[in-house]
C-alpha cells in the first residue's frame, strides 16, 4: 500500500489510540491510514462509534488525559510527527496552524466569558499583539463568518445566540489565526437544515479564500457529496474503504460503503421502495474482532477465519483503497 503524495499536508500512518478503562486497555481507532492533500477537504464518514471523533481527538492531541493514548503509528503535519511532539510544540501548533470546530458549541464556548473576549484570548494566546490590533482582527472575522453587528455580538455571551450564530462563533475562533489544516467534527449535527447549509457554505468560502485543508467529519453521505474531495470510510475504528468522492460514490466496493449508500433517499424512488438498513449496530469498543469487524452485519456467509484474520488495506484502483476482505468486497 501507497498512500504517499508529495502535496500532502496531513499523512496519518497505522495510527492506534487506546483508552484504558476500567475493564482493562480498550483500542478505539486501530491502524488508521490517511492522507490530506494541501487545500483540499477529506471527508470522514461513520455511523456512530466508528472512531471518527476519537481520530481527530488523536490529530490534536486532545484525547482525556490520563486515560487516552496513542498506542502507536505517526501523525506527520508538513514533515513533524504530532506523535512524538512535545507538548509544548503542540500547543503552539493547535489553534494556529491545527484548528478544530467541536459539535456542539454550548459544551465548547465558556458561558462566563463574552464572545470577544474568547475570541481575544484565541489571538493572544499564540501571538503578542496590541488591544486594539485584536479588536480589529476579531471584528475582522466576525464579519467573515457573516455575523451581524459584530461589534455587539462581541460583548454578548454564548447563551444570548442562536445555535448557528454559536457555530459562527466557534468558526471565528478556529480560522482567527488562519491555520492551515481545519477539523470540523459534526460541525451542523444541533443545526436546522437551512442553517446547516449555511454553515457548511460558510466553511467551503472561508476554505477557498485561504487556502487551507479540511478534514469534515460527519454521518451524512450528501454532505460528503457535496462539499468534499476524498472520502474516508471508517467502521469499528477502521478505514475501510478511501477513495475520491467521485469515484467512491459510482463504484463503492465494501460491504459497508454500499449498505451506507443504499440507505440514502433518492428523489427517484417510487412510494413502493423502501430504503435498505445495514442489519445490526457498529460493534462496542470491547467486541471489536481482531479480523474483518464488517463480516458479521454484512448478510453474506463467512467463516471464523474472516474474524480472527486482518484483511489487508489495499490500493484496488488509482486512489482507490479498500480494506480487501474476501467476504465484504466482492
Amino acid at each position: 500500500m501507497s498512500l504517499s503524495s508529495t502535496s500532502a499536508i496531513l499523512e496519518i500512518r497505522d495510527l492506534v489510540t487506546a483508552f484504558d478503562t476500567d475493564a482493562g486497555r480498550m483500542t478505539a481507532v486501530d491502524g488508521v491510514c490517511f492522507d490530506v492533500p494541501r487545500g483540499t477537504t477529506l471527508g470522514i464518514v461513520g455511523e456512530s462509534g466508528c472512531g471518527k471523533s476519537v481520530t481527530a481527538f488523536s490529530i490534536t492531541r486532545l484525547l482525556p488525559q490520563p486515560h487516552g493514548k496513542i498506542l502507536g503509528g505517526s501523525i506527520r503535519f508538513e514533515g513533524r510527527d504530532l506523535v512524538s511532539l512535545p507538548l509544548e510544540e503542540m500547543q503552539k501548533i493547535r489553534g494556529s496552524e491545527i484548528s478544530m470546530i467541536f459539535q456542539e458549541p454550548m459544551t465548547a464556548l465558556n458561558p462566563v466569558q463574552t464572545v470577544g473576549r474568547q475570541l481575544a484570548e484565541a489571538i493572544l494566546l499564540h501571538e503578542d499583539c496590541p488591544k486594539a490590533e485584536v479588536l480589529a482582527r476579531s471584528i475582522d472575522m466576525m464579519k467573515k463568518v457573516r455575523i451581524p453587528a459584530p461589534e455587539q455580538r462581541l460583548n454578548e455571551y454564548p447563551h444570548q445566540l442562536s445555535g448557528g450564530m454559536r457555530q459562527r462563533v466557534m468558526i471565528a475562533m478556529a480560522l482567527i489565526n488562519k491555520p492551515k489544516l481545519l477539523i470540523a467534527d459534526e460541525p451542523t449535527t444541533a443545526l436546522d437544515v437551512t442553517v446547516q447549509a449555511q454553515i457548511l457554505e460558510l466553511i467551503a468560502d472561508l476554505q477557498k479564500e485561504m487556502g487551507m485543508s479540511v478534514i469534515l467529519i460527519t454521518h451524512d453521505l450528501g454532505v460528503i457529496a457535496e462539499v468534499c474531495d476524498e472520502v474516508a470510510v471508517m467502521y469499528a475504528g477502521r478505514v475501510i474503504e478511501k477513495a475520491e468522492v467521485r469515484g467512491l460514490f459510482a463504484n463503492p466496493r465494501h460491504a459497508y460503503t454500499q449498505g451506507l449508500l443504499q440507505s440514502i433517499p433518492r428523489l427517484d424512488s417510487t412510494p413502493k421502495s423502501l430504503l435498505k438498513a445495514i442489519p445490526g449496530n457498529v460493534p462496542g469498543i470491547a467486541e471489536f474482532k481482531p479480523g474483518c469487524r464488517f463480516a458479521e452485519r454484512s448478510g453474506r456467509v463467512h467463516t471464523q477465519a474472516h474474524l480472527t484474520t486482518r484483511p489487508p488495506f489495499t490500493e484496488i484502483s488509482p486512489g482507490h483503497f479498500v480494506e480487501q476482505c474476501p467476504i465484504c468486497v466482492a
